[in-house]
């Protein structure tokens, strides 16, 4: 349920290499760094242009001035990143997105046509393909206890081995506004999450999180 073949079309990121090679998406969490910085060198320059220190932004994308963008950074094609957002590096975003005003991303991967449209934070997660966290949602990255982050679903539990996890959503996931993924969230293609949840552990594709004990699946 929680495996990189269960939640995610690769096809849709230039993460594809990078993703095939590990069994559970968060195994790369640590690698996305370097990944970019190697992609990058390899990008076009009739598409890409290089901005600053290993940031490089498709030429048809929209970055508003007020925005700040650390490196390593890839921003695809027509993607809009709007004001004030706030990209501080490790952020590797697709073809056709939105990074709205006042948003934070910090060592993520976003796949192409992923919206996170108005004060969201993604950090230290992945985004599937066509996914989109509605205003104010958040991924939580770090325990409370500061333990390492453990996925949980049905009494099992995946040591990740991570002190930095938020989430990951499958392709096609609509998560409500105002909620809270906490850290080592997982939520299966398809399925949707009710505005101002808090959600841990694992969401089963095609399904409604209206509650923590109240999953049900999508008719």
């Amino acid at each position: 349920m929680y495996k990189t073949k269960d939640l995610l079309d690769l096809s849709k990121t230039l993460a594809q290499p990078l993703l095939e090679e590990v069994e559970y998406p968060w195994e790369v969490l640590g690698k996305i760094s370097e990944f970019i910085k190697e992609v990058g060198e390899t990008l076009p320059a009739e598409e890409y242009d290089r901005v600053g220190e290993d940031v490089w932004i498709a030429k048809d994308a929209e970055v508003y001035e007020t925005a700040y963008i650390k490196g390593p950074c890839i921003i695809g094609h027509n993607t809009e990143v709007r004001h004030c957002a706030f990209i501080r590096g490790s952020a590797l975003i697709g073809n056709n997105c939105v990074i709205g005003n006042s948003v934070e991303v910090k060592n993520a991967i976003i796949f192409d046509n992923v919206q996170v449209p108005h004060y969201n934070y993604v950090g230290d997660s992945i985004l599937g393909y066509k996914s989109h966290m509605g205003a104010g949602a958040v991924t939580s990255n770090v325990k409370s206890d500061r333990t390492l982050v453990k996925v949980r679903e049905n009494g099992e539990t995946v040591e990740t081995g991570l002190k930095k996890f938020g989430a990951i959503l499958g392709d096609y996931v609509e998560v409500g506004c105002n909620s809270v993924l906490n850290p080592g969230t997982v939520i299966g293609r398809h399925s949707s999450v009710y505005p101002t949840s808090g959600v841990r552990g694992v969401v089963p594709e095609n399904s409604i999180y209206k509650g923590e004990n109240n999953i049900v699946k999508k008719v």
